[in-house]
């Protein structure tokens, strides 16, 4: 069965907030675009569901555009942290079920968060950490950090190790790390058999502590 489309408002048509917005239609979900500046509006309107001028530091005027009614709220503000936190408040004197903010710095981030905003986000930081993550080992195409030191990891293979069995990297056991799967295009593997003949390019889906799997990339 299908996944019903969410609904999101995405306030704030920046750099950031236009990217999220047309990167949730592509994933099929409604989503209205608002911004004051006319000229961010037009240039999402084919895009977007719908894209409407507002100023959503006026109460009313979320009302009225019927902001409360979709499921998701992301305000992308960012620079003007009187309109973010303004419209932060509206939002949940609304009831919006789901507000999330992008912060600017962490001041801003400890206000919106005694607001009650559901997530703070600072994307310059979390950007920041992903990229350090894959320049401190090349081997790291991707990674998600899931909290308490632990990591989802993409780790490449190289050219030297095809033809190697899956289990001569010693994952579970010289390392503490577990395998998830391994990508081979854009095929997923199971890794029910450690007797998996590797090639160049596969990637690797690893769960662990960043330690380990610094450890685990520096062997390879």
């Amino acid at each position: 069965m299908a996944r019903e489309a969410r609904t999101f408002a995405v306030i704030g048509l920046g750099s950031f907030g236009s990217t999220v917005a047309s990167e949730l239609t592509r994933f099929g979900n409604r989503v209205i675009g608002v911004d004051l500046d006319e000229k961010r509006v037009a240039h999402m309107a084919s895009t977007l569901a719908s894209a409407v001028i507002l100023d959503t530091t006026d109460e009313a005027a979320l009302r009225e555009a019927g902001i409360d009614q979709y499921d998701v709220s992301l305000i992308a503000i960012g620079e003007d942290i009187q309109a973010s936190i303004l419209t932060t408040m509206n939002l949940k004197v609304l009831g919006v079920d789901t507000i999330w903010v992008k912060a600017s710095n962490r001041t801003h981030h400890r206000i919106l968060s005694k607001l009650g905003a559901d997530r703070v986000i600072l994307p310059e930081q979390e950007m920041g950490r992903h990229i350090a993550q894959m320049l401190n080992n090349p081997i790291v195409q991707d990674y998600v950090s899931l909290g308490n030191g632990f990591s989802v990891v993409n780790v490449v293979i190289p050219e030297r190790l095809e033809g190697r069995e899956l289990k001569s990297l010693g994952i579970g056991t010289n390392h503490d790390l577990r395998l998830l799967g391994v990508m081979r295009g854009t095929e997923y593997r199971p890794c029910d058999t450690a007797n998996q003949i590797l090639q160049e390019d596969d990637k690797l889906i690893l769960l662990g502590k960043r330690p380990e799997l610094r450890r685990f990339g520096d062997t390879l």
